[in-house]
Formats: structure tokens, C-alpha cells, sequence
């Protein structure tokens, strides 16, 4: 894709004997744009040609490496490498193998449980698993940030243009009993985006993956939502609902008993069904950053939506100051299934 692209360009009038050209996105051809801009095989972004009319401007260097895309809005360009997410999605794996092969040696054994402050519990599998993780990142990317859910930030820099996100084991209550439904939560930021999210059950060994601009997978395998258009026909997962409290229970109960089924104890594994199209929506309170980053690149990749309860888009800028603050998070197979939640949720 790469050498065909160049020779496009090289025939073309794009680029210039500069190291770069820069034309209005009207004057690129539309297959060329696609290519650019929603390629499956190719990395880009994440922009697809129905969202073009955002964008007046690209620019290519003259080596075909990155592309920049200009916003109407904003001054400021999005910059990306286009043959970095394969990288990123290669070293994404290494950390799942590697968290993975901590885990399952901990998994149904006797260990210690200590109980931090939030009297949420830890293990040495969690600490064991994303210690493994982050030497592998600072191996391969000693320049990224780094912020993991048992030690928070690690970078000199206070703030950095990517961030990895990483929650070793999401769901340590079903860890700890037992229960092969928690998962390992990775998520890569690109100034502030998730481009990269990973759902690995290591015990089940199903490892689910989004990236920017491509369909979801599962095992390798394209995955998509299923169709669901009523909520009324929806079936509905959260992880406990226990774990709801004042208005916000009162709102889920709202949703809860317009459902077809709810169904409850999945952790982050109720959204890798639904991005595989086996459950409808999932509905939480008070997850962390590293809780969600890692499910929006899949879930999106998959066809699915995911907002927080007022339909906004879930963002976080991570930092050295930045607090883990709670968001409630709704995702949803099927559009109209996530509007009926919003509207049901009535959360303003």
C-alpha cells in the first residue's frame, strides 16, 4: 500500500521539491483521501470520508511517512505517523502476553489481598503485571508517559504527546474469586486520544483490539455490534448494581427496568461482548480513566458508541497533576439503543 501510494504521488503535482506540500483537501483525489483518510490496511487517524468536510487541508512529506490534516476550527494540525500504529499495535501485544503470563500464574492460587485506600482490592498480580508492562514500554518508547492504575504517572515530563493507560487486572474482585471475566485494559493516547485499546482475557486467551481507522478484532478476527434499535428489546450489562448510588442508581433503575434483560458481573468483559455483538449496552458509574480509555477504540471500531450519561465524548487529559477522577459511562451497540439510554438516563 505504501509503494503504491508513493508512486501516486510521485506522478502527481502534490508534492513538491520541498521536504513538503501542503493543497486544499478539494484538490486531492477522493480515492487518494480515502486512502489517507480511512484506510483499513493503512495507518491513519481514524477520519473517515463522511467526516471530510472537518478537514480543508492536508499536507504529505515528500517521504509518504505522515500526513497532517488541518481542522476548519483549529489552528493547531493533527499529526500522525502513519506507519506507527502497527508498532504501537505490535508492542500493545507484547504487554498483553506479558501481563498475561504474570496472571494466569496468580489466578485460583492462595496470595496476599491488600485493600487500598478507596478499600478496593490489590493483589500482586495486579502490581507484578503492570510492572511487566512498563518495562516493555520504557524499553521500546522511553519517550511516552506512562500512567497505570497501581502507580499512577510515570514520566519525567509532566505532560507528553502519548500516554499509555493501563489497568493490569480490571474486575480484581472476579480475580480473586475466581471468575475468568476480569480482563487487562490497554490503551495508548496520541495528544490526549485513544489510538490504540486492548481487552485481553488471559485465562480465556481472547484478546480484543482497536486501533484508529480500523475494524475491530477479536483473535484477529473483524468483529461489529449487532443491530438493536429499541431499548426494549436490548439486553443490558453492569457490573454490579451495588455499585450505583443516589441519583445516579435512581436513573440506572430507570433504564434497568426498560430493558429486556439485565444482566450483571463482567467487569471490562461485558463491553468486549458487545463490541463482538453478543449483548446490546452496557451501562457503569464511577469508572476511572484507565477504566474506559482502553474500550473506546474498540468499541468504536466495532460499530458500537460510547459516551459518558449526557452523550458526551469520554476525554481525559492525562498528566503528572492529573486526579483519576470517576466518570459514568454508557456504551451502546447500536445508536438508536444509546439515544433511548441518554434519553432514559436523563442525566443533566
Amino acid at each position: 500500500m505504501h509503494a503504491q501510494l508513493l508512486q501516486m504521488l510521485s506522478h502527481s503535482n502534490f508534492l513538491s521539491p520541498a521536504n513538503s506540500d501542503t493543497f486544499p483537501l478539494g484538490s486531492f483525489p477522493r480515492f487518494l483521501v480515502s486512502s489517507l483518510v480511512s484506510p483499513p490496511n493503512f495507518g491513519s487517524i481514524g477520519f473517515n470520508s463522511n467526516r471530510m468536510s472537518s478537514f480543508h487541508e492536508v499536507s504529505v512529506d515528500s517521504s509518504v511517512r505522515r500526513i497532517h490534516i488541518y481542522g476548519v476550527q483549529s489552528a493547531a494540525a493533527v499529526e500522525f505517523d502513519i506507519f506507527d500504529l502497527d508498532r504501537f499495535a505490535d508492542v500493545g501485544n507484547q504487554l498483553a502476553d506479558a501481563a498475561g503470563d504474570v496472571i494466569r500464574k496468580y489466578f485460583r492460587k492462595s496470595f496476599d489481598i491488600v485493600d487500598k485506600e478507596d478499600l478496593s482490592p490489590v493483589t500482586i498480580a495486579d502490581q507484578a503485571a503492570e510492572e511487566s508492562m512498563v518495562q516493555i514500554i520504557q524499553e521500546n518508547f522511553p519517550s511516552h508517559a506512562i500512567y497505570g492504575e497501581e502507580k499512577g504517572w510515570r514520566c519525567k515530563e509532566e505532560v507528553a504527546d502519548y500516554v499509555w493507560v493501563l489497568d493490569p487486572i480490571d474486575g480484581t474482585k472476579s480475580f480473586i474469586t475466581g471468575k475468568p471475566l476480569f480482563g487487562t485494559l490497554i490503551a495508548l493516547l496520541h495528544k490526549g486520544r485513544p489510538i490504540l485499546g486492548i481487552i485481553d482475557q488471559p485465562v480465556l486467551r481472547e484478546r480484543w483490539i482497536g486501533l484508529s481507522g480500523r475494524k475491530s478484532t477479536l483473535n484477529g478476527q473483524e468483529i461489529s455490534t449487532r443491530n438493536c434499535s429499541q431499548l426494549s428489546k436490548a439486553y443490558l450489562y453492569t457490573t454490579s448494581p451495588h455499585l450505583f448510588s443516589g441519583d445516579a442508581e435512581v436513573a440506572f433503575t430507570r433504564v434497568r427496568s426498560k430493558v429486556k434483560v439485565p444482566l450483571y458481573g463482567c467487569d471490562c468483559y461485558a463491553y468486549a461482548l458487545l463490541a463482538s455483538g453478543y449483548v446490546d449496552l452496557v451501562i457503569e458509574s464511577g469508572l476511572k480513566p484507565y477504566d474506559f480509555l482502553p474500550l473506546i477504540p474498540v468499541i468504536e471500531g466495532a460499530g458500537g458508541v460510547i459516551t459518558d450519561w449526557k452523550g458526551s465524548q469520554l476525554h481525559w487529559e492525562a498528566s503528572s497533576n492529573a486526579p483519576a477522577t470517576s466518570f459514568n459511562v454508557v456504551a451502546a451497540g447500536d445508536k438508536n439503543v444509546h439515544q433511548e439510554s441518554l434519553d432514559v438516563l436523563q442525566w443533566h
